[in-house]
């Protein structure tokens, strides 16, 4: 690291990937600083640096040495599973006097959950740590690290009475390109081998796109849809509000509707007598809005957001971007499958236009380039914003 990088880093203060420490004080206290980071996205442990004020110390060349041995002994024994970490030494000038930092550098983990010796999973809470004990958190680990999958989880209370088996017939009869207009039998065999049903109950997935009321079961698993009137959140008028429910293609489909019915029809050079063309792409809003159904984090119990201001529009998902992926990667056809289950119906869904082939968002980029996409990891949230014309 370039010394003026390091300088600017320090005088930012700490934060959720940056931590200072004068000195090794307790192995345990330290154990608990790389589980954090390591079940977080990563981050630095800059030793020789005041962690209440800022102020650079420095080390002597035992204390580097020393420092740098234990953290891999750390690192190695009182981490589970062990994670490697990376050291560098970095001097820099204070007030005309060299110093002498130890930079651990700490990789974002492929095998979370970590936890200590003791059990305990730790994780960021800003430039802070603590504990983790909700089931639901430590679901999101294990799926960050694809050990596990929330959509082929079990959902209590249900059972195959809860399946519309007019959505498994019409789905059955796409997926085998049936044309024959006797219905397929529908029973619980079929149910398991579909995954719509696990131990008699319905999977997440199959609750998401084949029961009669999946938010009789999952009542935040909705979009909530609004039209303001001005450009802040916090505005107190509207002019469209609407909680969509149903089964994912439903929300797909009504979604678009959502947007056809308050957006803009303008003429973009076709004939007079031509309809209107939608102001914002209509094949961007498509592939957007099932990526924010598909992808979703289902570990966090909240809805989709779709929102229209005068000045732009957002579509808030719940979860920032999985397994290290970045804005700047998925733009390029990068792609991370969070949800097995849903991206498996929905490739096979006549009603939605989803290929699975990570090609999405390129799509909607190239259809609609002024698009911006953010990964929100401090709020867990992924939104695209894309802006409106202004039309007097």
């Amino acid at each position: 690291m370039q010394r003026s990088e390091l300088l600017n880093i320090i005088e930012s203060g700490e934060t959720s990937k940056v931590q200072f420490k004068l000195e090794f004080s307790n192995q345990d206290k330290i154990a608990a600083e790389i589980i954090a980071m390591s079940n977080a996205k990563g981050g630095i442990i800059i030793f020789g640096v005041e962690d209440k004020t800022g102020g650079i110390i420095g080390l002597d060349y035992d204390s580097l040495q020393s420092i740098g041995n234990r953290m891999g002994a750390v690192a190695s024994d009182l981490v589970k599973p062990q994670v490697y970490i990376t050291t560098e030494v970095v001097c820099v000038d204070i007030n005309a006097a060299k110093k002498n930092l130890l930079l651990v550098y700490i990789d974002e983990g492929a095998a979370k959950p970590y936890k200590d010796n003791n059990g305990t999973i730790w994780i960021k809470q800003g430039a802070d740590k603590r504990k983790l004990t909700d089931n639901s958190e430590i679901m999101r680990l294990f799926q960050q690290s694809g050990m596990a999958y929330v959509d082929e989880m079990c959902i209590a209370n249900t059972s195959s009475a809860d399946v519309n088996k007019d959505k498994v017939n019409d789905y059955v009869k796409h997926l085998l390109h049936s044309h024959d207009e006797n219905e397929i039998t529908l029973n619980d065999t079929l149910y398991q081998n579909l995954n719509i049903i696990r131990k008699s109950n319905l999977t997440l997935g199959g609750l998401l796109f084949f029961a009669k009321n999946p938010q009789a079961a999952r009542p935040a698993f909705c979009v909530k849809a609004i039209s303001f009137v001005g450009n802040s959140i916090g505005s107190s008028t509207y002019r469209d509000s609407r909680d969509i429910m149903g089964t994912l293609p439903v929300l797909f489909q009504e979604s678009i509707l959502f947007f056809k019915q308050n957006l803009k029809h303008m003429q973009k050079g076709q004939n007079f007598n031509k309809p209107g063309i939608l102001e914002i792409s209509e094949i961007a809003l498509e592939e957007l809005v099932q990526n924010a159904l598909i992808h979703r984090d289902y570990t966090k119990n909240a809805p989709v957001r779709l929102m229209i201001f005068d000045n732009r529009i957002e579509i808030v998902s719940p979860g920032s971007l999985p397994n290290s992926l970045t804005v700047e990667n998925i733009k390029m056809g990068n792609a991370t499958v969070r949800n097995n289950l849903v991206a498996s119906y929905a490739s096979n869904s006549k009603l939605m236009k989803y290929r699975g082939f990570g090609s999405g968002i390129i799509r909607a980029v190239n259809e609609q380039p002024n698009i911006e996409l953010v990964n929100d990891t401090d709020g867990m949230q992924f939104i695209v914003r894309i802006p409106r014309e202004q039309v007097l």
